[in-house]
């Protein structure tokens, strides 16, 4: 490995021991549907910051939340459901992506059983807004997603991003994975597409039972505090553009 590539590394806070969990990510991406479904499911289940993941590549910034300095990419765990979740603060920078990715392989994987990710991608129609399909990387997560009813993805296409090196690494070291891509709208933060996934997705996959009223309710709230993610992540796609890399020829979905 080169001296110049981004390190990270996993600092774990607490013990975890459950059964057979699932490491759900929440990580900011189109429509922010990832993390605003994420920190929904973190708060109603009362999950326990476990640990946080530290990079040289990430910006220089701190992050902070009810008056209180934290740090920017947590993970939480709870044991009833046994679930694990992966959320950050920030957009990942695209030079981050391999270093976290090889984090969470190296230093969190043994700790959960299978891995489901969240991609957005642009609704082409308001009746698009909401759908879920999702791709597998084995043949026994195939068929725990047509167990839940997800329908899988019918056309080919790619995955870039944070989201894509974290499933692409679970595919290569035979880590059970899914991912499950949400019709969005891509100009603003969508709570109505995250409040879908969880619904029609995340429940039946992961077996738990999450309100999601509250993204309905306070939809206009959720869309405020997830806005200046959004611009974030807006900057760092024009600044790819920019340098002659757009998403487009990147990935289909992020």
């Amino acid at each position: 490995m080169s001296t110049d590539t981004p390190t990270a590394r996993f600092e774990r806070k607490t013990s975890f021991d459950a059964a057979s969990p699932t490491l759900i990510e929440g990580l900011p991406g189109l429509g922010m549907v990832a993390s605003i479904a994420v920190d929904q499911i973190t708060t109603q289940l009362d999950l326990e910051h476990h640990g946080s993941i530290q990079s040289e590549a990430l910006p220089s910034v701190a992050a902070f939340a009810d008056g209180r300095v934290r740090d920017m990419v947590r993970v939480y765990a709870g044991e009833d459901p046994p679930v694990m979740t992966l959320q950050s603060d920030i957009p990942i920078p695209p030079n981050a992506a391999e270093s976290l990715s090889r984090t969470v392989h190296q230093d969190l994987a043994e700790e959960f059983d299978r891995a489901v990710f969240l991609a957005g991608a642009p609704a082409e129609s308001e009746e698009q807004l909401g759908e879920v399909v999702g791709v597998a990387t084995s043949d026994e997560t195939e068929q725990e997603l047509r167990d839940a009813g997800i329908d899988l993805a019918e056309e080919s296409g790619s995955i870039g991003g944070i989201t894509g090196a974290l499933l692409a690494d679970c595919y290569a070291h035979d880590v059970p994975a899914s991912v499950l891509i949400v019709r969005c709208d891509p100009r603003l933060p969508d709570p109505n597409a995250a409040q879908s996934v969880i619904e029609n997705a995340l429940e039946p996959l992961v077996d738990f039972d999450i309100d999601t009223s509250e993204l309905e309710e306070q939809a206009q709230e959720i869309q405020r505090r997830k806005q200046q993610i959004a611009k974030q992540l807006q900057q760092l796609r024009q600044q790819q553009q920019e340098e002659g890399e757009t998403l487009q020829s990147r990935a289909m979905y992020q």
